[in-house]
């Protein structure tokens, strides 16, 4: 009796080691280490470097990589397949062409926020420039090359409303991407810069002296999309989700942009 008492005991007693030996692996494999790739328009930098922080407190298994550039430029390295879990785009045509051709599903995609375009000039400096109205009285203008940066096209087609680009085009320095407009303007190498409201903000050397209407432009989305081919379906869909938030949302507010 007492021998197969004996070898009940041990029985269980292995039963119980492998049960906890499967719980264990199964916690830490729920808790696995993943990266997250966010390609990102340069505009949005500084709003979701704090918002990916704030995650990154609570979701201490995941690290968010962003890639930042124009959205044309992005949207080409994700055609060609660069490695990227999310989207955020500041041109709706260029994240749509992702959409048309099958990169990014209809479901996993949303209009998340919006911007304003500005023009600013150097705060330490002599600019002639006082508003859109006399923008033809400077020398250099810095926007962003309007093919493949959006704030260079919605600034475009401001300056054509208001029937001043064909008195300025000459005098426009072409920047990659608005990021480098504002370094430009930043630095005194041109007399103003047309940017997004959300940069200018961030900026302690620049002055924002005017802003375009929104009847002179296209309206400006910023639309956000998990990548089709991302890896991590589940973590990308919860960081999107999560991108969608109250608390996210407060964050974008600060820095200039508007809920959609």
């Amino acid at each position: 009796m007492f021998k197969k008492y004996s070898i009940f005991i041990a029985a269980l007693t292995a039963f119980l080691l492998v049960a906890g030996c499967s719980s264990n692996q199964s916690s830490t494999d729920s808790e696995k280490k993943v990266t997250l790739t966010i390609s990102a328009a340069a505009s949005a930098q500084d709003a979701l470097e704090e918002i990916q922080k704030n995650y990154e407190k609570d979701h201490q298994n995941i690290t968010i990589q962003d890639n930042y550039g124009s959205s044309g430029a992005l949207q080409k390295q994700i055609s060609q397949g660069a490695g990227a879990d999310l989207f955020f785009s500041a041109a709706e045509d260029k994240f749509k062409k992702l959409v048309d051709d099958g990169d990014i599903a209809k479901k996993d995609s949303t209009d998340l926020v919006g911007n304003e375009i500005v023009l600013v000039v150097p705060k330490n400096g002599d600019s002639p420039v006082a508003s859109f109205s006399n923008l033809a009285e400077s020398e250099k203008i810095a926007l962003g090359t309007p093919e493949s940066v959006p704030a260079g096209a919605y600034g475009k087609e401001s300056l054509t409303k208001l029937s001043l680009w064909d008195k300025v085009k000459d005098k426009i320095v072409y920047g990659k991407d608005v990021r480098q407009v504002l370094s430009y303007v930043e630095t005194g190498n041109v007399d103003a810069g047309v940017v997004y409201k959300t940069d200018a903000l961030v900026s302690k050397k620049v002055n924002i002296i005017d802003e375009a209407k929104a009847d002179t432009h296209s309206p400006i989305v910023y639309p956000l999309g998990i990548v089709k081919d991302t890896k991590h379906r589940k973590e990308a869909k919860e960081f999107y989700e999560y991108l969608q938030s109250n608390e996210a949302m407060k964050v974008f507010e600060k820095y200039g942009f508007t809920a959609k």
